[in-house]
């Protein structure tokens, strides 16, 4: 069975993750479940990084150690994920003593090699951002990522060897188109970072105490990159004296996910860690875009943050799940509203799916008690419509190859519309009319129901418990990929899967429970 190992970035343990962030792990876990139903052996690896002086400073100012204030985030962002029902095999944390034993390992063996070197390091320092730059790189004296007040810090530091592997790095990504996906963040990386030139990288700090140890200088913290970056491997069963069975299975990582405001460090800094380390590196890192509010990205401090376990309370997790993979597209930000929310809800989920599940299900009980199996009266408009049936696999196939997850999702649905035409254009409320039409009405239901079941299987891995429920009111469990002739349905009384949403009340009410 072929192997696919998929991360998403950890979570930053300093606060309850927005529905912003929410989206790279749902993202993430839609590719794992369609992986597990294609048949591959996955590994879905996701977790938090727990260390740092931001962290230690919240910590102070709550009246906590930094391990009572990361036990209680890292909970709280793993109850996230778990409300969004997301399949991850592994949730990782850098508090975990096992990666701390292997972090030193590893900056034990770059020193030792000559990869990294003590220094005194001079600049300005960004504590939200845990950054260091130089004065051409920032913005107006501030903060480039964060447009946020810098301080200026001088400390002794240890530094990586940044500049020694630049070259090896350009060749790599410029031999290994699929490596830096989309294609603009490729162009992005070698233009405005390689090309211009490489700085050593400070790789260890001496004004704060939360982090790993320097195993042979204790006045030292390893720096969050080589902390926080090395836990794709350290959870997998990486060893510098030699890795073990799962690590060979499992390494290199076959998709990295990350968002794009943190590719550089994905496709700089951690593959000069790995060729440092003398390990292949990860086949392809995608830097996914952001989902914005009112055209802004979400952040405390301008009070335009929605959560994920709130948006589930109003309108169920399937839902939420379908509007973050649907509408941000594969290169360019999204963005989120009630409004718009509601919106896809009517449009997609219920006047598409939830009306089509619905009246099939309801005809196949009315003409037939619910028992249907398939005459073989078949006419014209049957073989173009169960042709679109049997191209669905390699429709969603070609748009999960490229990670175009939006647009997998719109060839299901682009079925199940077909499938209501399909509805309008045989009409079997009319061929029930008709005693000699009643095997032609039975063929229609059969075809009809035989699609739901087969769009069901495609909708797994987003929509889980949907998926789910239209197998449960048609009662069988066949997840095979084509039009299958030879079914027998006895399918249960019909449960709505998704109701329409009255829009200005359903906002009223939202308004209301705010003000409360």
């Amino acid at each position: 069975m072929e192997k696919f190992y998929i991360t998403t970035a950890i979570a930053y343990a300093s606060g309850k993750p927005h529905i912003g962030n929410t989206y790279e792990i749902v993202l993430a876990d839609a590719i794992a479940r369609y992986k597990r139903l294609k048949g591959f052996d996955v590994y879905f690896q996701t977790g938090t990084d727990e260390h740092g002086e931001k962290i230690e400073e919240k910590a102070k100012a709550n009246g906590q150690t930094p391990q009572e204030f990361v036990d209680n985030i890292s909970r709280e962002i793993k109850r996230i994920w778990d409300v969004m029902n997301t399949s991850y095999d592994k949730f990782v944390r850098t508090t975990d003593e096992h990666h701390k034993k292997i972090v030193q390992q590893i900056f034990q063996k770059l020193y030792d090699q000559g990869d990294i070197y003590l220094d005194q390091y001079e600049g300005s320092y960004c504590t939200p951002c845990e950054s260091f730059w130089t004065e051409n790189q920032l913005v107006d004296g501030k903060c480039p990522d964060c447009g946020r007040e810098v301080k200026k810090r001088s400390e002794e530091s240890y530094f990586f060897r940044m500049s020694k592997y630049q070259d090896r790095l350009i060749e790599y990504i410029e031999s290994h188109p699929e490596f830096i996906q989309p294609e603009a963040r490729k162009n992005e990386m070698i233009n405005n970072f390689l090309k211009p030139g490489l700085q050593d990288l400070c790789v260890s700090r001496t004004s704060f105490d939360w982090g790993v140890r320097v195993p042979f200088n204790d006045k030292h913290i390893v720096y969050v990159w080589i902390d926080a970056l090395s836990n794709y491997i350290t959870n997998i069963g990486y060893d510098i004296v030699g890795g073990n069975e799962n690590f060979q299975k499992w390494w290199p990582a076959d998709l990295h996910l990350v968002g794009k405001d943190i590719i550089r460090f994905h496709t700089i800094y951690w593959p000069i860690l790995l060729m440092a380390l003398d390990l292949p590196l990860p086949k392809q890192v995608f830097g996914h875009p952001w989902l914005l509010m009112n055209n802004d990205k979400m952040s405390k401090s301008k009070g335009n943050i929605m959560y994920a376990d709130d948006l589930v309370s109003i309108f169920g997790v399937d839902a939420i799940r379908y509007y973050l993979l649907h509408e941000i597209p594969f290169q360019s930000d999204g963005t989120i509203s009630y409004e718009l929310i509601i919106e896809r809800i009517n449009s997609d989920l219920a006047n598409v799916l939830g009306n089509l599940v619905n009246r099939t299900i309801s005809m196949a009980k009315k003409y037939f008690e619910g028992k249907i199996e398939n005459k073989n009266i078949l006419e014209e408009v049957d073989s173009s419509y169960i042709e679109i049936v049997n191209s669905l696999e390699e429709r969603v196939e070609k748009r999960m190859m490229k990670l175009e997850i939006g647009a997998a999702l719109d060839e299901i649905f682009d079925t199940l519309r077909a499938s209501n035409k399909y509805i309008d254009d045989t009409m079997p409320w009319s061929l029930a009319k008709e005693e000699t039409k009643k095997e032609r009405l039975e063929t229609v239901l059969y075809n009809l129901l035989e699609s739901i079941r087969v769009c069901a299987v495609f909708l797994k891995p987003f929509l889980p418990d949907t998926s789910e429920e239209i197998f449960r009111q048609l009662q069988i469990q066949d997840s095979s990929f084509t039009f299958n002739q030879d079914h027998k349905y006895c399918v249960m009384d019909p449960t709505p899967i998704f109701m329409r949403i009255d829009s200005s009340k359903k906002l009223a009410e939202i308004a209301a429970n705010k003000e409360d």
